[in-house]
Order: C-alpha cells, then structure tokens, then sequence
C-alpha cells in the first residue's frame, strides 16, 4: 500500500526524471539522454537550469518522506552532476552518461520499495567532510611543493 501511494505521489517527478535523463534514443543504439546534456550545451544557464531542476526534483523527494541519508545521497548525485558537468567539454560529455536523477530515483524506490537507504545519513556526511578535508590538504601540499620549486627554479 505504502508503495502504490509513493508512486502516485511522486509520479512527475519520475517523470521529470526520465525527461532529463532518458528520454530520448540514440537511434540504433540502447543508449538513452535527456535534456539534461542538450541544456549543458549552454554556458552557464544550462548547468543552472539542469542543477535547479534537479534539486527541485530532490526537494519534492524529501517533502514526501524520504529519509535524510536518502536526500544526502540525492544531492551528493546532483552536486557530483553539476560539478563536474560544469567542465567545459568533459562535462558535456559526463552529463550524457552520469544520469543523477535516474540515480536519484532509483535511491527512492529502493527506499520506500525495499526499506533501504533509512537513517540519519551523518556518516556520509562525515566521509564527505573528511574526503574534502583530504582533498584540501593534498591541494596546499601540492601549491606548497610547486612555489617550493619555482622559488628554487628563480
């Protein structure tokens, strides 16, 4: 029962999902795209406008019950998504294959479906802190070791 009034719930927004992710075929191909990737084509106001919807879509998921380590999954995807869509070149070429609100949605039917992804979620956010922290620190030693160098190099 829990199932059949999620799914009745959130029907668009497995709807939009499929509009920005898979809702077109590449002839002769199993390959799917949305519009995601065509809305990245445009500089700047595509990335926002891709990265908006998908927090939309989010924002609806956590409004109808899904957990807060479901969410913190969910933006994790759509950050991931915007990130690294955001690269010129390599992000249009990532946004045709890293589908966050396909990802997002599956999370969400495995959530209410199969009772998974439940709990507070802080240890994805400690990972998170931790992986960033590390990465920030790898950063500076790196910035370090090259001033370092063409300090010497001078």
């Amino acid at each position: 029962m829990k199932q059949a009034v999620s799914e009745n719930k959130l029907y668009w927004v497995e709807r939009a999902s499929k509009l920005m992710d898979e809702e077109f075929r590449l002839p002769g191909t199993n390959f799917r795209f949305g519009i995601d990737p065509i809305l990245n084509l445009i500089p700047v106001a595509g990335d926002i406008s891709g990265f908006l919807i998908s927090i939309l879509l989010v924002l609806t998921m956590a409004r109808h019950g899904a957990s807060r380590k479901i969410v913190i999954l969910m933006t994790l995807n759509v950050l991931l998504d915007a990130t690294i869509g955001a690269i010129p070149l390599i992000g249009q070429l990532f946004d045709f294959v890293y589908k966050a609100n396909t990802k997002n949605i599956r999370l969400l039917k495995e959530h209410y479906i199969e009772g998974k992804h439940q709990g507070s979620g802080t240890g994805i956010i400690i990972t998170v802190l931790v992986v960033a922290i590390a990465f920030l620190i790898f950063i500076a030693y790196l910035s370090y070791k090259l001033m370092a160098y063409l300090i010497h190099l001078f």
